[in-house]
């Protein structure tokens, strides 16, 4: 019996199909050239994104990055199939992170692996990454389409992706001069954002997928599916424009997995306590939801989800009048949250 195959085999029948990936680029080729800053150079299709580093201005310049993914929260697109906005949860996921230091995002790179090529969907996977790089102001310089056949399920896809900004080394934020006295600023967040999505699907989902679609009441008319896939809310816009000012800001944090509780105490040196209080902002609806389907404790929640802040900021007590009215000039909605007090860096709640 001969080994020697009948016919061909193509790279096709083996799961991959080139000419898919090619209509693929061409149907993202605008999206992501709506992203480029002056100082991309080459366009899509390259082996590398250039980017030309303008650090005019800047004495000692210092490059920050940053790299995530989207986790689980894919697992409910790929349910409702919708996929325009992952992508901006990606951006933001990156971008926010290295934005705390006072860094500008100046371009940002993604990894979308599928187990089939699909160029529609493809094309509204990174539509939702050049919006979110838009918001985010950097431009998408490149990139990966992975088909993965046989390792991953045909329908199946996963997004990381990775940002790259600029801070001169003096204006750095890191934390170091909070003092007891200093006040917390909170700006909100437009939902869960993108963590914490294992135990969103295995409380509010699994075994419910009919009422995704429902509007409800206790959810202001939205339904559940689109309250889940709001996308992550990304501050860049309004805080580049606040640190432009000169406004003397003392520290950030980014809030994401392990909610205020171990997100804002990463901002914090190691003499004081961030004390919040809780009934300072108004929760989204959608985080009462949550706790009363998986039976969570406060603490729990807390430590758990952004419970509707997604972003702080530490500022001196007589500054913070003048800092929280920047902020919703930029169009954030922003809440006085908590004090800073003597302790070890740790947030505490009152």
């Amino acid at each position: 019996m001969s080994d020697t195959p009948d016919k061909p085999t193509s790279y096709r029948d083996a799961g991959v199909d080139i000419d898919e990936g090619a209509r693929a680029v061409g149907r993202i080729r605008d999206a992501v050239r709506s992203t480029y800053r002056p100082e991309v150079l080459g366009d899509i299709g390259g082996f590398g994104g250039m980017f030309a580093l303008n650090t005019s201005g800047m004495t000692e310049p210092v490059l920050v990055s940053g790299t995530d993914g989207v986790g689980t929260k894919l697992k409910l697109a790929q349910l409702l199939d919708r996929h325009d906005t992952v992508g901006i949860d990606l951006v933001a996921m990156c971008a926010n992170d290295i934005l705390v230091t006072g860094a500008e995002p100046l371009f940002f790179l993604d990894y979308v692996a599928v187990g089939r090529l699909d160029s529609d969907r493809m094309e509204r996977i990174v539509g939702g990454i050049a919006e979110g790089c838009r918001q985010a102001g950097c431009a998408l310089v490149g990139g990966e389409m992975a088909e993965h056949p046989g390792v991953m399920d045909p329908d199946d896809y996963d997004v990381s992706g990775f940002c790259v900004g600029v801070v001169d080394r003096a204006a750095a934020i890191d934390g170091s001069t909070i003092a007891e006295g200093d006040v917390v600023l909170g700006l909100a967040s437009s939902g869960i954002h993108s963590n914490g999505y294992s135990l969103v699907r295995k409380v509010l989902v699994h075994g419910r997928e009919e009422e995704l679609s429902l509007p409800r009441i206790d959810l202001d008319g939205k339904t559940l599916g689109e309250v889940l896939l709001t996308p992550t809310r990304i501050y860049a816009k309004g805080v580049l424009a606040l640190v432009r000012t000169g406004a003397r800001i003392k520290g950030m944090a980014h809030i994401t997995g392990g909610g205020i509780t171990e997100n804002l105490n990463r901002a914090l040196p190691p003499t004081v306590d961030a004390r919040v209080h809780r009934g300072a902002w108004p929760k989204p609806p959608v985080f009462d939801l949550l706790q009363k389907a998986a039976a969570l404790s406060d603490d729990d929640m807390y430590r758990t989800f952004n419970m509707g802040i997604g972003f702080a900021i530490v500022v001196g007590a007589a500054d913070a009048p003048e800092v929280a009215a920047l902020l919703r000039e930029s169009g954030e909605v922003v809440f006085e949250i908590g004090e800073i007090v003597p302790g070890t860096g740790e947030v505490i709640y009152g």
